[in-house]
């Protein structure tokens, strides 16, 4: 079966369904007292899902959203490959505005959904950067 395309400009399924999983997390942590400051931060290796601010605290956020724990559930999906890659994605985006000494630190927002709906769980500090 070949692969689904999509027009230039839509999104796919699970896009949209992780779009949707941002728009909650982000609500989640901005009734937290976080300020979103940065949503999908491109860089050449990938995207940072949200960047807030807690204080004077930077913080990258991973958010990972699964319907169900098959693979170990939305957290499970944080790898170490996944976490030195979003180090180094925090990496540049300091560099680029020149905040290196900036106190930041990851968290990972993991969206479980089951027959009683979504549940949001924080990791606050989920991980460290390898570098």
């Amino acid at each position: 079966m070949a692969a689904e395309s999509f027009p230039c400009g839509h999104r796919t399924p699970a896009q949209i369904a992780g779009g949707n999983a941002e728009d909650r997390a982000a609500e989640y942590l901005a009734r937290r007292g976080l300020a979103i400051v940065a949503r999908n931060f491109r860089t050449r290796l990938g995207e940072i899902d949200l960047i807030a601010r807690d204080g004077a605290t930077l913080v990258f956020v991973e958010v990972k959203a699964r319907l169900t724990d098959d693979f170990g559930g939305a957290a499970a999906a944080v790898t170490a490959w996944k976490q030195r890659r979003i180090a180094r994605m925090a990496m540049d985006y300091l560099s680029r505005r020149t905040q290196a000494d900036c106190p930041c630190r990851f968290d990972v927002v993991a969206i479980d959904v089951d027959a009683a709906g979504p549940r949001v769980i924080v990791y606050p500090n989920a991980f460290d950067s390898p570098f």
